[in-house]
């Protein structure tokens, strides 16, 4: 839980007490190499803080091609957003590339400790624009960068990712086929 509250304290301070409080709306889980923590269509009533393993968020086509927006390392939040926060059905797939463990965090006790903590509003609203500014990142990426710049940009931020992910994975990320990847590596 130590990694929880560093992530945490990068953006608010928390006394031992704030932190026992927060822990509290958390339960931990534990899953397997290739389980769903998300599947498509159905409800999201938690999101995700990786405290170990990875995991990826996808969704698949009607050929069964597989569409990857992110994938979660330990410290990372993940879960599919738009369903956790509307209360919809999920559109994402969220699975285990790894046996990982996560601490989940219902909608309902997000919402109710950021009612009682103001750092904890703060944090989330922190962390939000974070995600919404990576999101865009990638995108503006996508459109402007050729395939070999998308793969070195990736290699260069989480260069530790192309050790614990698969080629295929990776490839499906950058939106290219596992052939292209291997010509460009």
């Amino acid at each position: 839980m130590h990694l929880l509250r560093q992530h945490i304290e990068k953006i608010v301070p928390l006394t031992d007490s704030e932190f026992d409080y927060v822990l509290s709306h958390f339960s931990t889980r534990k899953f397997r190499k290739h389980q769903f923590l998300v599947q498509e269509g159905d409800l999201v009533p938690q999101e995700f803080f990786v405290i170990k393993g990875c995991m990826k968020s996808y969704m698949m086509n009607e050929e069964d091609k597989e569409y990857i927006l992110q994938f979660a390392m330990e410290s990372w939040w993940i879960s599919d957003f738009e369903a956790y926060n509307k209360h919809t059905p999920a559109t994402l797939n969220v699975n285990c590339i790894e046996d990982s463990e996560v601490l989940c965090l219902s909608y309902e006790n997000r919402e109710k400790m950021c009612d009682e903590m103001h750092k904890m509003e703060h944090y989330f609203r922190k962390i939000s624009h974070s995600g919404y500014i990576a999101l865009q990142q990638r995108i503006l990426c996508l459109l402007s960068s050729t395939a070999k710049e998308r793969y070195d940009k990736l290699r260069n931020q989480y260069p530790t990712l192309f050790q614990r992910v698969p080629k295929s994975v990776i490839a499906a990320y950058l939106g290219v086929s596992r052939e292209t990847l291997s010509r460009m590596v």
